[in-house]
């Protein structure tokens, strides 16, 4: 019987803190095997963060996640006012 708890691990989530200080270790020459095993990260998604925040300090790490939250949370705010501008522009064409 597939146990839902137990059969899917949950997502871990790294800190910007964290983040910055494992690609630090790698810069500085630690093997990239002992890093995967120490901290239990993915070789794809090791990469994924080499690419994205390579030379960049903790500091801005943080600052860009916290851009990313605000950008996202804006982009909602913007699809619900288009949504709610197109169905005021539907009734009011209804009632012309």
């Amino acid at each position: 019987m597939f146990n839902f708890k137990t059969e899917i691990m949950k997502a871990k989530r790294f800190k910007p803190e964290q983040i910055s200080r494992i690609l630090k270790e790698y810069d500085l020459g630690k093997d990239l095997e002992s890093i995967i095993r120490e901290y239990g990260v993915g070789k794809s998604t090791f990469y994924k963060w080499r690419q994205r925040y390579g030379g960049m300090e903790a500091n801005d790490l943080k600052r860009l996640k916290q851009l990313e939250a605000e950008n996202r949370r804006l982009k909602q705010m913007y699809t619900e006012l288009a949504l709610d501008h197109a169905l005021a522009k539907e009734i009011i064409e209804k009632k012309l």
